[in-house]
């Protein structure tokens, strides 16, 4: 097409009226078709000319960088971009007529928090530089199937070892625990011989004095091969495959029961408690116990994330397809580098954790078909949402009745306004990845 109007432009002394007439309309249509295929790509397309000037925008690229409005080749590109970091970058990148590929920026997209991958490349026209191509890609999703499917991997590659390791170690933990117990009974028999030698003669037994030293160093013993035992079952119950005995029953009976047995814990610490059941939950599969388990393991972890004071909201939220559960906290939060870590086996940042606390809620949430996200920013507290399926013969009713309730349900709105030193939190209200 471009080669035909390029010879009809040559020859446009030549042409009649309704000859040119029918040229623009071609061209008009033509132009028309390729702003349509532009406009349905799900890649952002930004197009400049040599000034860096923005001249062509998809409609993809004005959502995904928050793009109101931009006088076509007016103005610099960076200065159409309202974050400051992609504007930066192109900034940068496009001064210096440098090349850039898939460089990832974490920005707000109408509330929520999107990973897009932003690449700057030249626009070569007939073998010259005649301006710049800026692609964005919203790489959230992907990112997080590669993170769960490495933490899948990570599950696999223990599978082959487990048994036969943890056996190993848990056999000759059993052997030691019934020797120091076997050492505390000769103990407390030498102990009472002393004592009675004291009682008898009135003169000092010389081994009495190191009876208090022998129970504190077997006490110590004691604690170490008790924690040694949790860190093996854990592992063993990381790795094994669970048998869920699922039962159809109300979640949010679980959660009450759960936050009120922890609840004296929190007001111990200076913890305020807030919990949000919605009323109408359809009823789910799960099983108790893991189920229990899970939700327990991220409160606990909230928990110690705030210490001392901070916030700590528990709330349920029905989607229709799915019932979120959100346990939020004003605690310390967790640095951006560590995010994609947090569910992998033996990744932890406590001094005295096995790593394998939120490995376990991961393998329990997935045993219920379930999915499990994050947010957190380093001092502005966490936020954990569980999504859990509605069983299959509830959504029909659940569709109809969100049909005639409107109301769009919010999403991660549990997130405390507030840290614990009383500072507005910033974390965006939601976030998907």
């Amino acid at each position: 097409m471009r080669r035909f109007i390029k010879r009809a432009l040559q020859r446009l002394d030549k042409l009649s009226p309704e000859q040119i007439r029918d040229l623009l309309l071609s061209s008009s249509g033509e132009i028309d078709r390729l702003e349509t295929v532009m406009d349905s790509l799900p890649r952002g397309i930004l197009v400049c000319d040599t000034n860096h000037n923005l001249i062509l925008a998809n409609k993809s690229v004005l959502r995904l960088l928050s793009i109101i409005s931009y006088e076509q080749g007016r103005e610099p590109v960076w200065n159409v971009i309202p974050d400051e970091r992609v504007s930066e970058f192109l900034t940068l990148t496009l001064l210096s007529a440098d090349k850039a590929e898939e460089r990832e920026f974490d920005v707000e997209i109408m509330g929520t928090q999107r990973l897009l991958s932003v690449s700057v490349i030249p626009l070569v026209q007939d073998r010259q530089v005649s301006g710049s191509l800026i692609l964005v890609d919203d790489i959230t999703e992907r990112r997080s199937r590669e993170a769960q499917m490495r933490r899948m991997e990570s599950l696999a590659s223990l599978t082959t070892l487990a048994s036969g390791v943890a056996h190993e170690i848990k056999n000759p933990l059993g052997s030691i625990s019934i020797h120091v117990q076997l050492l505390q009974k000769a103990k407390n028999a030498q102990e009472k011989l002393c004592k009675d030698q004291l009682d008898e003669k009135n003169s000092k037994c010389e081994s009495y004095k190191y009876f208090s030293q022998i129970d504190k160093y077997l006490n110590i013993v004691n604690e170490e091969i008790s924690r040694l035992n949790a860190i093996v079952v854990d592992f063993l119950f990381a790795v094994r495959p669970m048998n869920a005995k699922l039962r159809r029953g109300n979640i949010n009976t679980l959660i009450a029961e759960l936050v009120t047995f922890v609840s004296f814990e929190l007001k111990e610490t200076g913890i305020t408690c807030a919990l949000n059941l919605e009323e109408k939950i359809p009823a789910l599969d799960f099983d108790t116990g893991l189920m229990k388990q899970a939700i327990l393991n991220l409160i606990k972890n909230s928990i110690d994330a705030m210490k001392q004071v901070g916030e700590h909201a528990t709330t349920t939220e029905n989607t229709g397809e799915a019932v979120r559960i959100i346990i939020a906290d004003t605690g310390e939060g967790i640095s951006e580098e560590n995010l994609s870590k947090i569910f992998e086996p033996y990744f932890t940042t406590k001094d005295n954790g096995t790593g394998l606390g939120l490995t376990l809620v991961f393998k329990i949430v997935k045993e219920h078909q379930g999915e499990i996200n994050v947010r957190s920013r380093k001092g502005k507290g966490c936020v954990f949402m569980i999504t859990i399926p509605v069983p299959q013969t509830f959504r029909r009713l659940i569709s109809y009745e969100a049909q005639e309730n409107t109301a769009i349900v919010p999403e991660w709105n549990t997130f405390p306004d507030k840290d614990k030193n009383g500072v507005k939190n910033e974390v965006p209200s939601s976030y998907s990845g």
